[in-house]
């Protein structure tokens, strides 16, 4: 009886509760110490791992307990309208740089993770997974599917990606001269995705304005032409 409950109910719900804590958790260390290696991103999953290692449960059950948590990045992707609704005057002025910034960075990012993993003689399906790192999950997970790749290893990439992202463009923005705020939130809204949002928004709210915005057209571009890009290389 004990061991059906487990399967049934309790399982599902350890493992809810266990991401929601060792997020919080690690957010909590992130804002005491706000260094690379404490960000809820990496930390989080980190701790999670070595619980289902140490509990011997599978990736499909934990993914069973916690789909829900999964459904909620769409609706938090959307949430980012609201920041860049309040600086649309200066997203009016700059749009057709930030446009086709986005087109570029977008281009530049699926290119050199198709040629990286076609060197090193990777499967169609790591390529295919890899390819959409550069975009925030939702959309990343979404083109995976499409084009053949495996979405739950897109989520993993793209984790990687945003927190390398966040690291490496905060060494930029502080050595580079980015004088402007779109600059800098540009930058850290297409190298990292989300977790270059959050860390734009320490920088500025012009910043994490305008890196919410680049993220969001990077996504839904990628959406559009991303799956042809693949198809064609």
């Amino acid at each position: 009886m004990a061991a059906d409950a487990w399967a049934g109910w309790l399982s599902p719900l350890f493992w809810s509760a266990a991401t929601i804590l060792a997020y919080m958790a690690a957010r909590q260390l992130y804002r005491r110490a706000p260094h690379w290696w404490a960000s809820p991103l990496l930390l989080a999953p980190v701790v999670l791992l070595l619980l289902a290692l140490a509990l011997h449960t599978s990736y499909r059950e934990y993914i069973r307990g916690t789909h829900w948590l999964l459904l909620m990045l769409g609706p938090v992707t959307v949430a980012f309208a609201v920041p860049i609704h309040r600086q649309r005057a200066l997203i009016r002025r700059h749009w057709k740089v930030l446009g086709f910034g986005v087109l570029v960075g977008s281009t530049v990012a699926i290119l050199s993770a198709w040629v990286l993993a076609t060197l090193l003689h990777l499967s169609p399906e790591l390529r295919a997974s890899l390819a959409p790192r550069s975009i925030t999950t939702p959309f990343a997970m979404t083109i995976s599917g499409e084009v053949g790749g495996i979405p739950e290893l897109t989520a993993v990439f793209v984790i990687l990606t945003g927190i390398c992202g966040a690291v490496l463009g905060q060494l930029v923005v502080r050595f580079l001269p980015l004088r402007t705020s779109m600059a800098r939130g540009a930058l850290l809204g297409m190298g990292a995705h989300g977790a270059g949002v959050a860390k734009a928004r320490e920088i500025g709210n012009e910043e994490g304005a305008i890196a919410g915005l680049v993220m969001v057209l990077a996504g839904l571009l990628n959406v559009a032409l991303a799956p042809l890009l693949i198809r064609l290389l």
